[in-house]
């Protein structure tokens, strides 16, 4: 559309979307010389607008400055703001978080594709410019790569044009407002919109400029558009790099263009010439012989520089571009890359930065592309969204697979608290919103169709089914072939399953998946969001990756998702923190429903990545005691990369460590053997580990890192040294209230009015700062409340807190080596329900402890069965013997390994959003609880290995807080040792509990046991 005037009538009209803005196209850099394109800097032919700009903020339509545009009207005593920014970040308006509701729900009536004019915030942004010299006298264009929701744009006073879809770039040429000297440039930005209606994504709602804005010539030829078409035929052996060149106008006489493909080492592989005289457009075809092809385990490019001369023979323009040979499709119902099935081992991905929220910097990319490298995350979808151009560049260079998604959701205009009611769904089977979602496909599709990396357009997500998006998946079809389709929703309607070229679902529980494979299936399937890992969670996740090897047309998921989308705030006494849902004061909200990452607001790993690293290894090593089975599951490369590390340790101390070769060709495995027998003498639990580590650094990690992991536990029986068996007499002084259990450097205490032991002295020192008790409550975690296990389980909690003594029970060694006492408890949960702790005090001074939980019939599920006390804040320095290094549960332990390590109490409060139960440790052999100086105690296993934590705060602190300001001042230093702890769970985090088998009956009875020392 055109148009030389603007109206505020565009902003509810279906119709229009874009006024003056050129077309969209490939997001290609080009120079003026072959030299300055090979250094790949910064385009000179590109001059950034990022900066201070002039601002004014008006909360409706009504109350902005209608005439700040003009050059009349000075904007001197505005504020500043910065570009590219939110607006909301940078002290104006309001941050508000909300999931599948629209913003406005509860505040007006609206109906598609009404707007509201009270609740319309308004950014009015003024800067000025020069036109650089090397620009003067040309064609001069704007480009606005990210506003949300909707602008117009002015300059010198003349209406420029107007632009809708936050995440792709509009474009106005300048040429006719530009003048000489100080130009000046208004943009008026609005929340609300008729595409807000389109843009429902779960995720803050922001508004303003928030990605680069940058003016642009261009030259006298100028290829506008340029489209890359790599075809492999069916061996392989030969690629065809297919060129078409659109110019801006018709191409002078005698102008030409060269095309050179280098590989990556810099050699020229083929050349062509082609003449332009006359032409608009043109296409060509250069032959690759035996290319090396791109995949994510190898992303090969190559460098093609397409160099525009003219008729004098000088370069006109240069456009380099990146190339990778790869072909995608869909083979016997099986989505495959260069013939080999694919597995995505994926992740859902905001761009979100804490402080800059969407406004992500090219710092946070790189960092975000090394995590997945790292992390052997092979695939992203950019949900819901275009990403930054330079995020495509990256997953070319890094090698990630990429299902690249177009700016739609409409979530709340079909479902709504979760149940499907799509009785005013857009864009539906309406017309009328053909145009502006077709429009978001192309502007997609236009700028990112070279990318290498892209496999798969989706959509958009969530916006239930219908006529419109048929025709949107039947234009990518038709503009593409190479790639293949993608949109969840065809599972609510099955009339348009030909939106979606596989299955693809979100949070089917494991059953579902395999009952659909199971039957015939005319897709293959892949979870476009799986494992919702909001807080502590992906419990359970091994359950999906293991299908992977069961079903061929099973091809991965991606984890919903990367990054918590929390924003750094300050509360009432100027304290940092992370703020999620409703911290703004933004209603209606979700809360912290935001908060699902993999990686921390602060681009910290969380302990959940632990086991995504594990279950997404291409290469599993099972060791054994003789020797190791090796499985490459990666489709092109071998292991020859890496060097393969064997590991062995006793009771966690190494003893021996030595490397194999290990060269495994793709899709293959083999078994190596090795002798450990000669290092395997005393008796006790030894544990073989086998990593394999990059033999050289590589773009994502440094020479010595290790990719893959794997472990095998085994013991030597012998003659059993009992350390409790010291010989020796006690001194029992049993007075009216207390039992006093005495011996050499050391004292305990019991009480028979208390009902518990209340002091352990070793060496002169105190070492309970408050006694031990039956635990059954764990700090709910996000999940718990997703399924509402207070209602059921809720008088665990009351357990924990309201216990009655019903009897001690005092009994002596004969030699007076030793004395139990034993208490007995019961609950007004239940009238048969019973727990028993009893507490030996041997002559060495240790102390076991034997926990027995008695079950009753028709009691919930117990979080977790434990014996918890606190000791001084100054004992916290912890080392470990137990599965670890990071927190790990019953249901999320496949990437913990049996080793020692340490950390701190502290350390074991997880960076969850909300405080919760975190830091939990399986498979404990020992703990040992120090202060500064090293003195403090140590736990110990009696038999079977035990769960642990050490936490500054007991279960209930951490549950009654719903920030870690909200935490109290650290004063103890509080100790949990579990026979068991139910798992976490993570399918999703609105109702699906914890798999069957990592719960705990109420109704068993259920018995465990550690010992105390001195450490």
């Amino acid at each position: 559309m055109k148009a030389t005037k603007a109206s505020l009538d565009w902003l509810s009209d279906v119709a229009v979307f874009a006024v003056n803005r050129l077309p969209a196209h490939s997001d290609h850099n080009y120079y003026a010389t072959l030299k300055e394109a090979q250094r790949k800097e910064s385009m000179p032919w590109r001059h950034s607008l990022n900066g201070a700009w002039k601002f004014n903020y008006a909360a409706n339509p009504a109350s902005r400055p209608v005439d700040f545009y003009k050059t009349s009207f000075s904007c001197e005593g505005w504020n500043y703001i910065e570009v590219p920014g939110h607006i909301q970040l940078q002290g104006y308006g309001q941050p508000q978080y909300v999931n599948t509701m629209y913003p406005w729900d509860g505040h007006e009536d609206l109906r598609p594709p009404q707007i509201s004019s009270d609740h319309n915030p308004v950014g009015s942004y003024a800067t000025s410019f020069e036109v650089p010299g090397n620009m003067a006298g040309k064609p001069l264009f704007i480009s606005f790569q990210g506003v949300e929701t909707a602008f117009y744009v002015w300059l010198n006073g003349e209406f420029v044009g107007y632009g809708e879809d936050s995440f792709t770039p509009s474009e106005f040429e300048l040429t006719p407002f530009v003048k000489e000297g100080d130009n000046k440039l208004a943009v008026e930005v609005y929340q609300r919109s008729t595409g807000s209606w389109l843009e429902d994504q779960d995720f803050w709602r922001f508004s303003g400029i928030f990605r680069d804005v940058y003016l642009y010539t261009v030259p006298e030829v100028h290829a506008q558009d340029v489209s890359l078409r790599m075809e492999l035929n069916d061996s392989y052996d030969n690629g065809s790099l297919n060129v078409s060149l659109a110019f801006r106008s018709v191409v002078p006489s005698g102008t030409k263009a060269v095309l050179d493909l280098y590989d990556a080492s810099g050699v020229l592989i083929v050349s062509e010439v082609i003449v332009l005289d006359g032409l608009e457009s043109e296409r060509t075809s250069l032959q690759v012989k035996n290319p090396s092809l791109w995949s994510a385990e190898r992303p090969y490019l190559y460098s093609l520089y397409i160099r525009i001369v003219g008729a004098d023979g000088n370069e006109i323009e240069v456009i380099p571009q990146r190339v990778g040979f790869r072909r995608f499709e869909m083979e016997d119902k099986i989505m495959k890359l260069n013939g080999k099935r694919v597995v995505f081992k994926g992740v859902n991905r905001h761009e979100f930065n804490s402080r800059r929220g969407r406004a992500i910097t090219n710092e946070d990319m790189l960092w975000d592309i090394k995590a997945l490298k790292r992390n052997n995350i092979n695939a992203v979808r950019t949900s819901h969204y275009p990403n930054q151009s330079y995020w495509y560049e990256l997953c070319d260079e890094y090698g990630v697979y990429v299902i690249d998604e177009m700016n739609l959701e409409t979530h709340g205009s079909w479902q709504k608290m979760g149940a499907v009611e799509p009785s005013w769904n857009i864009p539906g089977s309406k017309p009328e919103w053909q145009d502006i979602v077709m429009d978001r496909a192309i502007s997609l599709y236009e700028r990112d169709k070279n990318h290498p990396s892209v496999i798969i357009w989706s959509l958009g997500n969530e916006s239930y089914v219908g006529d419109v998006l048929v025709n949107v998946a039947r234009y990518f079809r038709t503009v593409d072939p190479s790639r293949l389709v993608h949109y969840e929703g065809v599972f609510y309607d099955r009339a348009f399953t030909e939106a979606s070229d596989m299955e693809s679902r979100m949070y089917a529980k494991v059953a579902d998946i395999e009952e659909y494979l199971n039957n015939d299936p005319d897709k293959p399937y892949i979870s476009c969001e799986y494992m919702h890992a909001m807080g502590n969670s992906l419990g359970g996740m091994r359950k999906y990756t293991d299908l992977e090897q069961k079903y061929p047309m099973y091809q991965g998921g991606f984890i919903w998702d990367y990054i918590d989308q929390v924003i750094v705030k300050e509360n009432r006494y100027g304290d940092e923190f992370l703020a999620y849902g409703g911290d703004f004061d933004d209603r209606p909200t979700d809360y912290n429903f935001c908060t699902n990452g993999i990686v921390y607001a602060n681009r910290e790993l969380s302990p959940k990545m632990q086991d995504v690293k594990f279950l997404y290894q291409n290469v599993k090593l099972a060791p054994e005691r003789d020797g190791l089975l090796i499985r490459n599951d990666n489709l092109f490369e071998d292991t020859g990369a890496f060097a393969l590390e064997i590991a062995l340790f006793r009771e966690g101390i190494e003893v021996h460590r030595f490397e194999v070769e290990a060269a495994v060709a793709a899709g293959n495995e083999a078994r190596i053997a090795y002798n450990i027998e000669e290092q395997v003498g005393e008796p006790g639990e030894y544990a073989v580990h086998a990593s394999l580590k990059l033999k050289q650094a590589t773009l994502w990690a440094e020479e010595g890192y290790e990719i893959a992991f794997g472990e095998h536990i085994f013991k030597v029986a012998g003659q059993a040294v009992d350390a409790a068996a010291a010989h020796g007499k006690l001194r029992v002084a049993n007075g009216d209230v207390n039992i006093g259990v005495h011996g050499r450097n050391f004292r305990i205490m019991f009480s028979k009015q208390a009902h518990t032991m209340t002091s352990i002295v070793f060496d002169g020192r105190e070492m309970i700062a408050a006694p031990p008790v039956p635990l059954f409550w764990r700090a709910t975690t996000d999940n718990d409340k997703g399924y509402s296990q207070g209602f059921d389980s809720g008088l665990w909690y009351a357990a924990s807190l309201t216990r009655k003594s019903v009897g001690i029970d005092v009994s002596e060694a004969k030699d007076g080596s030793a004395i139990t006492v034993a208490y007995r408890f019961r609950f007004s949960i239940s009238e048969t329900a019973e727990a028993k702790i009893a507490y030996t005090v041997n002559a060495n001074g240790s102390v076991r402890v034997q926990a027995e939980y008695k079950g009753a019939p028709g009691l919930p599920r117990l979080p977790i069965f434990a014996v918890s006390f606190k000791v001084k804040a100054d004992y916290d320095q912890l080392e470990w013997y137990a599965m670890g290094p990071e927190e790990n549960y019953a249901d999320r332990a496949n990437g913990a390994r049996l080793c020692v390590f340490e950390n701190t109490a502290a350390d074991n409060v997880a960076a969850y959003a909300v405080p919760q139960e975190s830091g939990n440790r399986t498979g404990v052999r020992r703990l040992s609880v120090r202060n500064r100086d090293g003195h403090g105690l140590r736990i110990v296993s009696s038999g079977e290995p035990v769960e642990c934590n050490v936490s500054p705060y007991t279960a209930f602190e951490l549950e009654n807080a719903q920030h870690h300001y909200e935490l109290p001042e650290v004063h103890y230093t509080v100790i949990t040792v579990a026979g068991r702890q139910m798992g976490v769970g993570g399918d999703d985090s609105w109702g699906a509990p914890v798999h069957e088998e990592y719960t705990i009956s109420g109704e068993q009875d259920l018995a465990f046991e550690f010992t105390i020392e001195r450490a």
